[in-house]
């Protein structure tokens, strides 16, 4: 299955939350149907992203990116690139690139998605498709100037500034969804 293919099923299947959200993936559906390259930042319409909100496995802390460019904190992520095998794959990549942690895991499907105008090519979009990973109490982050200007761990409930909504919308889902993961972990092992 090529990393589209698995985009478009991942997509496809999503229960969104809101209408909103439901409004946002089938946009992403049209949008992969009708582009072939639509996973490559060459799709200059817009182009299928993948990042993650890194969520402390107490549910307490988010980490985040302090963006080189647009020098705002933002999650993990960006481009999906030819070895990405899944769009979850390349979630977690990102993830692990960015924040030089080593033992995070990603939670199987995407918690929210955010379209969001970019210079790619002169201007275009990114179809962000978001998830949430765990990383173990005892993470150590290691920035690499080359990913960020600076990184670090933030208590879910007070995000660092500047940020936006989307981030701050993302950061709530993702501690969401790590706390029902989490609870289901624990009644597993009950």
């Amino acid at each position: 299955m090529s990393l589209h293919d698995d985009a478009r099923a991942v997509l496809g299947a999503w229960t969104a939350p809101d209408a909103r959200q439901e409004e946002l993936r089938r946009s992403y559906v049209e949008h992969l149907d009708g582009h072939p390259d639509g996973m490559w930042r060459t799709c200059l319409p817009g182009h299928v992203t993948a990042s993650a909100a890194i969520i402390s496995a107490d549910g307490s802390r988010v980490v985040l990116t302090l963006h080189r460019i647009h020098r705002m904190w933002l999650q993990t992520g960006g481009h999906c690139e030819p070895d990405d095998t899944t769009l979850g794959a390349a979630a977690l990549r990102e993830a692990v690139e960015e924040s030089g942690l080593r033992d995070v895991t990603l939670l199987p499907s995407p918690v929210r998605l955010d379209r969001h105008r970019v210079p790619c090519g002169g201007g275009s979009f990114h179809l962000d498709v978001q998830y949430a990973a765990v990383a173990p109490a005892d993470s150590v982050l290691v920035c690499d100037p080359d990913e960020s200007a600076d990184l670090g761990w933030f208590p879910v409930g007070g995000l660092p500034e500047p940020t936006d909504d989307s981030v701050r919308d993302l950061v709530r889902a993702a501690a969401g969804a790590v706390a029902a993961y989490r609870g289901a972990a624990r009644a597993a092992d009950a």
